[in-house]
């Protein structure tokens, strides 16, 4: 087996990581102290075709393969995870009419989106509804030509700065979970309302906001798919998620290991380079050893994606052990800065902050082992 990036992947990756290097991360510690949202940087990334990498080109996007972007997340999450998760939040949404949309859809919303002229939102957790998805109460009624929305969503990334939203609603509400539908919205649309970003422990510098809808009216064009079908999508568009979720995790962990490996390379302590003792190099073993088998799985899941095949299971393998991986290796980081990891003086304590909420988005590690195992006993029944 190969496991070697392509050539044209390699260049690819050369160049998404010179523009972090010089472009992002200077600047990602104050932006994450000021809670202020990178706009230039994103659109500097849109005008170079990075927001619709993985999407069609005639519909504006790169036409590029799962792992370009999954090399492509984990670049800019070495250098400032806030930019990457405003990249998974906008494609979550791009993504999503990109599968479901019908053509004038995509003609009329995702071309924009991924010709970089416009930012995706994609909108289903609320407040009484995470990792219960199914629980949504937010309400789509028909009412002649047109839906009402009607609800409250939360946790919503590049909420207050999207230009187009997917939302989902209860379309039937005593079918539950199936009875949700998806909808496509204007981010400029009347009775919609977007909350203040919300003061974070990490991603400080992404935008995540509450959304109130009161008596929003879409028109029939704006349901997205089948009625009743919401659901099952998001499901769906929420696998593909995880993935890079779990590339964003990478990166997270790369950057630890790179700070501690240069951070011990140059303390010294009891008339030696901490790069010396035996402890430390351990604690830096440990994290190369997880890294690496971090990154095979997440390859592997998006390899699957790419190929057409079931890739459910392996999605949650990546997301859970990435993120996991990423939270053990922060913490071995500041460990080996000692004090100083501490402080805002070095990365590291925003590195642990990042990797702490890969643990929760996109369905927190219960959930996936929840997924995980669900998709094992339904492998052995159907043998």
């Amino acid at each position: 087996m190969n496991f070697d990036l392509s050539e044209e992947q390699k260049l690819f990756q050369q160049t998404i990581n010179e523009f972090a290097t010089k472009e992002l991360k200077p600047g990602a510690g104050q932006r994450d102290k000021n809670g202020e949202f990178p706009r230039q940087e994103i659109q500097k990334l849109q005008q170079m075709g990075l927001f619709g990498l993985i999407f069609p080109p005639e519909y504006g996007g790169g036409g590029r393969d799962f792992i370009t972007y999954v090399v492509a997340v984990e670049e800019l999450a070495k250098a400032d995870a806030s930019v990457a998760i405003t990249l998974l939040a906008h494609t979550l949404c791009a993504g999503h009419i990109n599968a479901f949309g019908s053509e004038q859809q995509k003609q009329d919303h995702l071309t924009p989106l991924a010709s970089g002229e416009k930012l995706g939102a994609w909108a289903l957790t609320e407040p009484g509804a995470g990792s219960d998805a199914g629980g949504i109460t937010t309400s789509a009624v028909p009412d002649g030509n047109e839906w009402r929305l009607t609800g409250n969503k939360f946790f919503i990334t590049n909420g207050s700065q999207a230009d187009t939203l997917v939302v989902m609603a209860s379309s039937d509400a005593p079918k539950g979970s199936g009875g949700i539908s998806a909808f496509v919205i204007a981010g400029d649309t009347p009775g919609l309302t977007k909350g203040k970003n919300l003061e974070k422990l990490g991603f400080r510098s992404s935008d995540t906001v509450g959304l109130m809808l009161k008596d929003v009216r879409v028109p029939q064009a704006g349901l997205l798919g089948e009625l009743n079908r919401g659901f099952s999508q998001a499901m769906q568009i929420l696998a593909s998620g995880r993935i890079g979720v779990a590339a964003m995790a990478i990166g997270i962990t790369q950057a630890c290991l790179d700070e501690s490996i240069a951070y011990a390379q140059k303390r010294q302590a009891f008339g030696h380079l901490i790069a010396e003792f035996q402890a430390i190099q351990w604690m830096l073993a440990d994290m190369a050893t997880e890294l690496d088998a971090a990154r095979l799985l997440v390859q592997r899941a998006a390899w699957l994606k790419d190929q057409g095949k079931s890739y459910v299971r392996e999605a949650s393998m990546a997301k859970l052990y990435a993120s996991e991986c990423a939270t053990r290796s922060a913490l071995k980081a500041i460990q080996i800065h000692g004090g100083y990891g501490y402080t805002r003086a070095f990365p590291v304590e925003r590195y642990l902050r990042e990797a702490k909420l890969c643990e929760i988005g996109e369905g927190t590690s219960e959930v996936q082992r929840m997924l995980i195992a669900r998709e094992l006993l339904k492998s052995v029944q159907g043998s």
